[in-house]
């Protein structure tokens, strides 16, 4: 209710980027104040019912209900986000080489649609920058994926040396790695979704992962999701599950912003980026469903994309996630979200009859 009614009327009378900034900023510091992120989990934070607990890909999550990358670019407020009653968390997205991303303005609130637009590009402090901050962490309680991409002036061609760079750098401080293929914002990055390119790409990433396993060789294998946009046709969907499914990567997080504009109401609705928030529950939700069908439920999916409530996680999860993510519904909503969904999750285990957050995943094909 603080959030809601006394911080979130603040921040939204701030451009939205300088709220951001703002925000994290506050975050980053509360981890260095004695007693402060004491106080944020007194406030927010809640003892998680085991029954969420699951573990995916040999790793274990207190809560199926995560961060998604591109609120914590560069892996300051891991702390204080650990906090407040998140499963995980997910930095970045980060590249080799520091970069400024787009002109300003790039972030953009459409409150009637509970959405957002952004046209960041990846603006992030770069891998080194990343590895000091997540080193400097004296005790991880939640798993932390890093988030990686490839420099805006990387052709594609070779993009693979900007993956292996970030996964080289930043190997013994992630607990799992997510490739970012999918964004919007950086020119042609989409294209490294299909064919060849894939395919390049994803061995060449796989082969970076088992070399750094030889080179730390106390340091257990560590997973790799891919993520994808909600854009993608069937013929094209289908396409990339193929590729997923007959290499090494450990799954898929379903789904990046779209495009899409279909139905907005605020005049945001004209500007250019990446839609993320209530618009793409539906969508997001299919492609979750359409990935677990053609893979029989064996290929970890995370969803994320317009969970704003304890039923949009609970639907995805059905549909076949085995965790999701939120971002949108946290501006929207505020911290207070997590409780609400992960008491709303209790629920609706019991009403189903599950004892276990993993036993509804893919319910609806059972």
């Amino acid at each position: 209710m603080l959030y809601r009614r006394m911080i979130k009327p603040i921040l939204f009378k701030m451009d939205p980027e300088k709220a951001h900034h703002l925000t994290i900023g506050g975050l980053k510091a509360a981890g260095s104040i004695p007693g402060a992120l004491a106080m944020l989990g007194g406030m927010y934070g809640w003892k998680v019912d085991e029954r969420l607990a699951s573990e995916v890909c040999g790793i274990r999550f207190p809560s199926p209900v995560g961060l998604a990358a591109g609120l914590d670019k560069n892996g300051q407020a891991v702390p204080a986000f650990s906090r407040i009653g998140f499963g995980f968390i997910e930095v970045g997205t980060v590249t080799p080489k520091g970069q400024p991303g787009n002109e300003l303005p790039r972030l953009f609130r459409l409150p009637p649609d509970d959405a957002l637009i952004n046209r960041m590009g990846f603006n992030n402090d770069g891998a080194d920058k990343m590895a000091d901050h997540l080193r400097r962490l004296k005790q991880r309680t939640v798993p932390v994926a890093v988030n990686i991409g490839k420099n805006k002036l990387t052709p594609n061609e070779d993009a693979v040396s900007d993956y292996r760079a970030c996964i080289d750098t930043l190997f013994p401080y992630a607990d799992f790695f997510v490739v970012n293929i999918s964004s919007p914002n950086t020119p042609d990055l989409r294209k490294l979704q299909h064919g060849e390119q894939l395919s390049e790409l994803l061995s060449a990433v796989c082969d970076e992962m088992r070399t750094q396993h030889q080179k730390y060789a106390q340091t257990p294998k560590k997973p790799i999701f891919v993520k994808i946009a909600p854009d993608l046709n069937e013929t094209e969907l289908k396409d990339i599950i193929d590729v997923v499914s007959k290499s090494e990567i450990s799954g898929i997080i379903a789904t990046n912003t779209t495009l899409s504009r279909d139905g907005l109401q605020h005049p945001n609705a004209t500007q250019a980026g990446g839609l993320s928030g209530r618009p793409l529950t539906a969508r997001s939700t299919e492609v979750i469903r359409t990935i677990f069908q053609a893979t029989d439920g064996k290929l970890p999916i995370i969803g994320v994309g317009g969970i704003f409530n304890a039923d949009d996680a609970y639907e995805k999860i059905r549909a076949g996630a085995s965790l999701v993510e939120v971002y949108t519904a946290l501006i929207y909503r505020g911290p207070g979200l997590l409780k609400e969904i992960g008491q709303g999750l209790i629920r609706r285990l019991e009403q189903d009859g599950f004892s276990r957050i993993s036993d509804a995943v893919g319910a609806d094909f059972r």
